[in-house]
């Protein structure tokens, strides 16, 4: 097994792998040309590196960042702000630039993005983030599981149909769909199965004469007529559960467990 850093002078360059949702994978590299390695050719992007690194023997999520412009051809603000390159799996690692040999030294996912005119930088997130998610579900007045989620118990194909695109409207951040969907897909999603974003699903905010609101920007060359998957969504009430779905059996809330407020209350004298 190579083992880098272990001369006065080494060959060694960075590299990452970048794997998106939507299946498409990217790699990188530090050195000063192209690097093709592992069924993988990586980019020469001397302007895209990872900022900083830390990993340790503790259940604490290991820390990791990187920073890059945005002036490469694989990595655009446009896909940036389309959630392209969200919860993408990383892969950081060092090469031999001259035997290719190669270890990866962190693995994780891509995180909080932020990005400027000209730059961008992404938190990473190790496998070890899940080790900080509470075990026990804490109390909720509105019911905390995923719609037609494992514990809801609806099955999603029931609340889930095609439909056409045939509009966009990027200055609202709109989308036109055939049907003229009502308020029941409010909190729901849809999801493009043709064009640049496919695959990513946008949370739907609100809707009016088959006009839907979107929570993340839309790309403008989205094909009209592209094929979607509209789904109903769920307020996460009580009342919705029980009235609109009739699956109160399976809420996972306490709607009527009292507040903080309850110990802010204090006495008062009768009469």
């Amino acid at each position: 097994m190579r083992v880098f850093f272990d001369r006065d002078l080494d060959t060694v360059a960075t590299f990452w792998r970048v794997f998106r949702k939507d299946g498409v994978a990217m790699g990188f590299t530090s050195h000063d040309r192209d690097l093709a390695f592992e069924c993988l050719r990586h980019k020469a992007a001397p302007g895209m590196v990872p900022a900083a690194i830390r990993m340790t023997t503790e259940i604490r999520d290991d820390s990791a960042e990187v920073e890059g412009t945005l002036s490469h051809d694989a990595i655009s603000e446009q896909d940036l702000m389309a959630g392209l390159f969200d919860e993408a799996t990383i892969l950081i690692g060092a090469v031999d630039w001259e035997t290719l040999e190669n270890t990866v030294l962190y693995s994780g996912r891509m995180g909080q993005i932020q990005q400027g005119t000209s730059w961008f930088s992404a938190q990473l997130k190790s496998a070890k983030h899940v080790l900080e998610q509470d075990i026990t579900p804490r109390t909720s007045p509105t019911c905390r599981v995923e719609f037609c989620g494992r514990e809801c118990g609806l099955a999603g194909v029931r609340f889930t149909t095609p439909r056409r695109l045939l509009g966009v409207n990027t200055d609202a951040n709109q989308v036109l769909v055939e049907g003229s969907p009502g308020t029941e897909v409010i909190d729901g999603t849809i999801r493009f199965l043709t064009g640049s974003q496919t695959g990513v699903r946008f949370g739907i905010l609100d809707a009016a004469q088959g006009w839907l609101t979107l929570d993340r920007p839309i790309v403008a060359d989205t094909p009209i007529g592209a094929l979607t998957e509209l789904r109903e969504g769920c307020d996460h009430t009580l009342s919705t559960c029980a009235g609109r779905f009739d699956n109160a059996h399976n809420f996972r809330g306490e709607p009527y467990l009292p507040g903080n407020d309850l110990l802010t209350r204090y006495g008062r004298a009768s009469g």
